[in-house]
């Protein structure tokens, strides 16, 4: 039976708890760790060589579809209970809203370090030092908002100028894309500034300290922001009904996307398994 994935700003104080707790006992463990390192290491970017599965490129969906799976299905070995919560922030767009309470993720950074010193995933609180990271910091950062340089959280206009392009991604299949949903709802624009980050990007610039990083993960609100861009892509699957993953087969000879991005029907490292295998998730999970 598919279970449900919950808007984080309805959870009750219990699930609340089972969520942080069952985060806690990951990080305990060291598996969290792991998940950090398999964002770093597979967060290839445009400039460089070989291929692209997690960012830039058709498969950021169903690279992180699956990405969340891993993780969630690693919460539910600890508390069956629990499934990750996503956070719609069109809605939710201030500091003070969910998912940053001091029973949840706590807030903001403190100046000058942007160290985190509220709620369970706090450095003072033992729970949560940073073990895979690319700074030097071994504590939370974060920096909602840019307070010395202000930045705005995308709008319902912003979300649904992505949802209702029809196709889902097209040539050049990477952050130059100007056409197409992927990259829309990724987030890679043109121009400085504010105007180069739309949607998804402009979110974890929004969060700021670790979230800017191919170390995002260390901060659980990646995953809050990750389970609403799942959402996102389910709604346009409903929306687009005759539109489906690009490319279908992979670019010909000559291309100089050729063996840098993944078709739907190729397998999509690190697992075994193809964006056709995750376009839909209906037996494993719903959204509330």
């Amino acid at each position: 039976m598919a279970y449900t994935r919950k808007d984080v700003s309805t959870l009750t104080a219990a699930e609340k708890r089972r969520f942080v707790r069952a985060m806690l006992e990951l990080k305990r463990r060291g598996e969290y760790d792991e998940f950090v390192r398999t964002h770093i290491d597979f967060y290839v970017s445009d400039g460089e060589d070989g291929l692209r599965t997690a960012h830039m490129s058709p498969s950021f969906l169903p690279w992180h579809r699956r990405f969340l799976l891993e993780l969630e299905q690693a919460l539910r070995r600890v508390d069956s209970s629990v499934t990750v919560p996503y956070w719609d922030w069109t809605r939710d767009r201030t500091t003070s809203a969910a998912p940053w309470t001091d029973d949840l993720l706590g807030g903001t950074g403190r100046p000058p370090d942007r160290q985190v010193t509220t709620g369970p995933f706090a450095y003072a609180t033992g729970n949560w030092t940073l073990k895979e990271r690319i700074t030097d910091e071994d504590y939370l950062t974060r920096d909602l908002g840019r307070p010395a340089d202000p930045i705005e959280l995308p709008t319902r206009s912003d979300l649904e100028w992505a949802l209702q392009d029809p196709v889902y991604d097209t040539s050049p299949w990477d952050s130059t894309s100007a056409k197409g949903f992927r990259n829309k709802l990724e987030g890679w624009g043109s121009g400085r500034g504010a105007a180069a980050w739309r949607n998804h990007n402009r979110v974890h610039r929004w969060v700021g300290g670790v979230m800017v990083s191919g170390a995002s993960v260390n901060d659980p609100v990646f995953w809050m922001h990750h389970a609403f861009v799942d959402l996102c892509w389910s709604r346009w699957q409903q929306r687009h009904r005759d539109h489906r993953y690009l490319p279908a087969r992979p670019p010909g000879p000559g291309s100089a996307q050729r063996g840098r991005i993944v078709a739907r029907h190729e397998k999509l490292p690190p697992w075994d398994v193809t964006p056709d295998e995750l376009e839909d998730h209906s037996s494993i999970y719903r959204y509330a």
